[in-house]
């Protein structure tokens, strides 16, 4: 294999955020003329690195080397100065203005420094899209644009700054296909430019395909690098999450119920172009806790959202006990029986300036309401024995919610779900932001309300938490069910091969007892 020199490098990295420590010493050799690839599960550091390689964050200890000299970035142009461009997942592009002003943002060509000169922009990005194969006109709006296009605008935006390095984040998450293999042409391309281009993506097979070299990290630590030559999925799987799976204390068996939830051909498009979520079809039982296992952008959260009716566009059915849901707003689906825990339960599932109780009892104050009149007597005393049911510290129900910790913050958007006296509950990335300690808390409410008869769907995208809690789990990517596992017998490696597929069809991934 053809050795590639070394465009960058950092030493002893060490990246610390309040709380948490996101890079541990690391080590780090970018190759020039070659895909470096970058894995590791969510939060091992990966965005992080490329974060501080492209100037939008600077290391806490360690040294960046460009060859001989040490740099330090302060901001992205100051990076950029130095030959370097990223692409972030999340696209930052203007919609309402055109692809030659998109490409020139903030740099714009002068006449004399005086007024834009529009047409020296045109001339340059229609070369930038030639030179990407793309017959996109630069008068065209960046809105009208479907998302691999303006991913290809992306590019262009670093090419036009004469990016030396270009890092790519999650470049297929909402690609279809067809523009993944015009993406890989591209990249193809400006590693015979002698780009060095760093590429950051979840899909095993696709980093097997395109890699030259490879760098895998877990919970901030540099895990394995080598060469791609002879690196297989299970190398890789194996460096993530280590040699041995991890050996996880299960609930105690009862028996399931009936059937209490069935989703057929569920699918809603994002409204820049592709599916968030794709015929998906499950069913839940009684006293089941079904986990959903995916990586961000998977169409998890939407799939969620599509059952409680947040999105009234989405298309396919939904039976709530063998019978059919019509209407989509979400109190018709409260009454039907189904709550969602949301994932950001401050924006979604709190109201920071009302109290405990009153965020409680939000979504049922019927039930202590007569006429014109409420109940204060009767909704404190439903509020106290939720209090005492959930274990939640607080001096008094009266205090506002904000006062609580996360994990007793949590409990509280539980309580109210369960105030709705549901028959299915949706939870999305339950123990998101709470300690240990609350999350052990609100596992045993999971185990609880199952062995009492509730139907549990819930969200995750931690590997340790989907084999602890569920009784089966069903893996989505790309907006689709990519394997479907029974809880006793999953593995954390097939969770992660499943997780990483793009377009294969999901019957090949299931396992049963």
């Amino acid at each position: 294999m053809t050795e590639h020199p070394i465009g960058l490098s950092i030493r002893q990295g060490v990246k610390v955020y309040p709380g948490t420590t996101a890079l541990k010493y690391v080590d780090f050799d970018l190759r020039m003329g070659a895909v470096n690839v970058l894995v590791g599960e969510n939060g091992a550091g990966k965005s992080t690195m490329m974060k501080v390689i492209a100037g939008v964050e600077q290391l806490t200890l360690g040294r960046i080397f460009m060859g001989e000299e040490e740099v330090r970035f302060h901001s992205t142009d100051e990076a950029a100065r130095h030959g370097i461009g990223i692409v972030f997942q999340e696209l930052n592009l203007f919609p309402n203005m055109t692809v030659a002003e998109n490409i020139f943002i903030a740099r714009e060509k002068t006449r004399a420094g005086i007024d834009i000169d529009a047409s020296a922009q045109k001339r340059e990005a229609r070369k930038l899209m030639e030179r990407l194969e793309h017959d996109i006109d630069p008068d065209t709006l960046v809105g009208d644009l479907q998302v691999g296009q303006q991913q290809i605008v992306e590019i262009a935006k670093s090419l036009a700054q004469d990016a030396r390095i270009l890092i790519l984040d999650e470049p297929t998450s909402a690609l279809s296909a067809a523009e993944v293999e015009i993406l890989f042409k591209v990249i193809a391309d400006l590693k015979r430019n002698g780009v060095g281009i760093v590429y950051i993506s979840h899909r095993l097979e696709e980093l097997i395909r395109i890699g030259d070299y490879i760098t895998v990290l877990r919970d901030g630590v540099i895990t394995g690098t080598r060469s791609m030559d002879g690196v297989d999925i299970d190398w890789i799987v194996r460096n993530m999450i280590g040699d041995s799976s991890k050996e996880f204390a299960k609930a105690e068996e009862h028996p399931l119920g009936e059937e209490v939830l069935r989703t057929e051909n569920v699918s809603l498009p994002r409204a820049s172009g592709g599916m968030a979520v794709e015929d998906v079809s499950f069913s839940l039982r009684q006293g089941e806790i079904l986990g959903i296992y995916g990586l961000m952008g998977a169409g998890r959260t939407e799939l969620l959202e599509c059952i409680m009716g947040r999105h009234p566009h989405c298309e396919g059915r939904f039976f709530v006990e063998g019978t059919e849901l019509s209407g989509s707003s979400i109190a018709g689906r409260i009454k039907r029986g189904i709550a969602l825990i949301p994932e950001d339960r401050k924006r979604d599932g709190l109201v920071q300036i009302l109290s405990t109780r009153e965020n409680m009892t939000l979504s049922s104050l019927g039930k202590f309401t007569r006429g014109l009149h409420m109940s204060l007597k009767k909704e404190t005393q439903i509020v106290a024995d939720y209090v005492k049911r959930m274990t939640v510290k607080i001096a008094s129900v009266d205090h506002e919610v904000s006062s609580l910790s996360g994990g007793n913050q949590q409990k509280v958007v539980i309580s109210k779900a369960l105030m709705t006296g549901p028959k299915v509950l949706l939870m999305d990335e339950p123990s998101r932001g709470i300690d240990i300690g609350a999350k052990a808390e609100v596992f045993r409410v999971m185990r609880k309300l199952a062995a009492d008869g509730l139907g549990i769907v819930f969200v995750t995208s931690d590997l340790e938490e989907v084999l602890a809690l569920s009784d089966r789990i069903i893996v989505m990517s790309n907006g689709r069910i990519t394997g479907e596992f029974d809880g006793r017998t999953a593995s954390e490696t097939a969770l992660v091969k499943a997780s990483s597929l793009g377009h294969e069809p999901a019957e090949h991934f299931k396992e049963h007892a």
